[in-house]
């Protein structure tokens, strides 16, 4: 089974409170992630130990530029997201790299599988 990992540990109280719906990876990781995977919802730094916060399937996947980020994947990914620049700031700071609006990410939609 794969990992649906998060790094931030602002994203902990974020997926324990199922405030987040998505997330929003630079790149296209449609060969790493597809629509009805299963997957955890982990939260942990890499190279380290993970905690599984729940089992989610995958239920959207969408590649686009940055620029054309939708406020419903901004505020998946984050409910205080008002604009792709605080989207932008957000992912310089995850990636470490100068990113710009042409920059093509994923957005995975996820909802928990209650069990």
């Amino acid at each position: 089974m794969r990992a649906l990992n998060f790094y931030s540990s602002n994203y902990h109280s974020q997926l324990v409170c199922r405030r987040k719906s998505c997330t929003i990876r630079l790149g296209d990781k449609t060969h790493k992630y597809a629509e009805g995977d299963i997957v955890w919802v982990t939260v942990g730094k890499r190279f380290a130990q993970k905690k599984k916060i729940y089992t989610a399937v995958i239920d959207r996947v969408l590649v686009k530029p940055i620029a054309q980020l939708t406020i419903e994947d901004l505020q998946g990914e984050n409910p205080d997201f008002a604009s792709v620049d605080d989207l932008l700031v957000f992912l310089q700071s995850i990636y470490e790299k100068t990113l710009t609006p042409a920059d093509i990410v994923t957005v995975i939609y996820f909802s928990e599988i209650i069990e």
